[in-house]
């Protein structure tokens, strides 16, 4: 018989008499791996909030290891022992890897450390699943696979029984998602539990059997083994996939000529060797890392932030670096938070790039005036008139990606731009990329797994570091692993 460890049950509950979570039900038993497929955002945080801290519910109970911990009746305002490990790190950089996970921990009562023995009690944790991490080494020193490697094992030597894991796809690359997926496994041998958010069914499918969808504050559906999953998914994504495939018909259309427009030539650095590549005219080039420092090098040397030990970056035949050339833009990661300036106005904020082509444009109204009167029917007009916290997710993203179009670049770097939207946030940012291609600039999507960068790419580049580099054409995408999302799409072209 299976053994409980995590129930939410008729739950409801609510901010400020706005419903963020209505009728949830949701059931983990102990040595599970459960999916949650988000369809949108909705609930999402209050939900997170509820796994850990036991708030007043407007209806509904909650169970943890058995027992009652919450209810609409009674809410002790608990906490419960449920680690959620995801971008944000929980750890302490400045601190060892046994400090964060022996004297961090809950419980812990030692006066005095000492050091040594909390090496030998980590070492039997890490040779169980067959990591070598340093336990003297500084956390600000790991990777992110060891970051999240490190709040795992604190996870389990805390005695947590559920584990929550939160798009951990988006930070890690698709070799260390593998890793990751076979010490899950070997923790769920010992009856721990785990709870997989994330975007994609591929991904989920991956490594959970069950999969809960979320969408609007509700689980609409639970997807068991066997069920028609992928048509289940397809349904609820409709209208994305339409999109790409309309997409897809024109990019075939299309006739892309292998102009160069930007050249990477023999970059080398702690991870990059002789590092070569080039960039084409109206091209969307995806570049998938296969290692998180190869990807911190390549994001470091686009802001500017780093400088190869070797090798150019060649514009047009001429040498440029970033982020100085007006011809090359830079879409950080998380922009509508990375890219957005709360103190600026609006106008000032979608103009801020146009700066760099256009000098006077801060004295001269006029060409304000034709800004606002181009594109306030498609931003639309209220915009204008509100503060920069005051937009929508959905207006962020539109004013970041519509500064980089008045810019007018040849090429355009999108560091993992589907990073943290949900699904209707992943179609405004997949219509923005679309919208650059169709005005004729490169797009270069950085990334550390495929998601869904893949139904936009003309040509995949998969580096290796100093395995070297792999190119991949359109007409090969079906060659590509099993669980890269739309790979569907190409497969039909066969």
């Amino acid at each position: 018989m299976k053994r409980e460890v995590f129930r939410m049950e008729r739950v409801t509950y609510k901010e400020k008499e706005v419903t963020l979570l209505e009728d949830f039900n949701l059931q983990i038993y102990s040595g599970e791996i459960l999916g949650l497929l988000p369809v949108n955002a909705y609930g999402m945080s209050s939900f997170l909030k509820l796994l850990q801290t036991n708030l007043p519910l407007y209806g509904g109970y909650v169970y943890y290891g058995g027992e009652k911990v919450n209810s609409w009746k009674e809410s002790r305002r608990t906490s419960n022992r449920i680690s959620i490990i995801g971008a944000d790190s929980r750890l302490v950089e400045s601190l060892s890897v046994s400090d964060n996970i022996f004297v961090l921990r809950q419980g812990f009562g030692q006066e005095i450390i000492r050091t040594a023995l909390l090496k030998r009690q980590l070492a039997p944790f890490l040779a169980d699943i067959g990591m070598d991490i340093p336990v003297d080494a500084r956390v600000g020193e790991l990777s992110a696979f060891e970051r999240v490697v490190v709040e795992l094992l604190r996870a389990i030597a805390m005695g947590n029984r559920l584990i929550v894991l939160n798009e951990i796809g988006t930070i890690i690359s698709y070799e260390e998602l593998g890793k990751l997926h076979r010490i899950m496994h070997h923790y769920t041998e010992q009856g721990f539990s785990f709870l997989y958010i994330c975007l994609h069914y591929e991904e989920i499918s991956m490594v959970c059997d069950r999969t809960a969808m979320l969408s609007n504050g509700h689980i609409q559906k639970m997807i068991q083994p066997g069920d028609a999953a992928e048509e289940i998914t397809h349904r609820c994504s409709a209208e994305y996939d339409r999109m790409v495939r309309g997409h897809l018909e024109n990019r075939k259309k299309a006739v892309l000529e292998k102009k160069e427009i930007l050249r990477f030539s023999h970059l080398c650095g702690e991870s990059m060797q002789n590092l070569t590549f080039s960039v084409y005219e109206g091209e969307c080039l995806v570049i998938q890392m296969l290692g998180n420092s190869i990807f911190r090098e390549m994001r470091e040397l686009l802001l500017g932030n780093w400088k190869p030990e070797s090798g150019e970056i060649l514009m047009d035949g001429k040498r440029m670096k970033f982020p100085e050339s007006s011809q090359a833009a830079v879409i950080q990661e998380l922009p509508t938070r990375s890219m957005v300036f709360p103190e600026l106005s609006y106008m000032e904020n979608l103009c801020i790039s146009l700066s760099m082509r256009v000098p006077s444009i801060w004295r001269k109204r006029g060409i304000r005036n034709s800004i606002r009167q181009e594109y306030g029917p498609v931003l639309g007009e209220e915009v204008f008139s509100l503060s920069v916290e005051e937009l929508s997710e959905k207006q962020k993203y539109q004013m970041v990606y519509t500064r980089i179009l008045l810019q007018k670049p040849q090429v355009v770097f999108c560091i993992q731009p589907f990073k943290g939207a949900d699904m209707p946030h992943r179609m405004v940012v997949w219509e923005m990329i679309e919208m650059l291609l169709n005005r004729g600039i490169s797009v270069v999507i950085l990334s550390l797994n495929l998601a869904d960068s893949l139904s936009l790419a003309d040509r995949l580049l998969v580096l290796k570091g100093r395995e070297g580099m792999e190119e991949i054409l359109r007409e090969d995408f079906a060659s590509i692993h099993a669980a890269a999302p739309w790979l569907y799409l190409y497969q039909d072209e066969d």
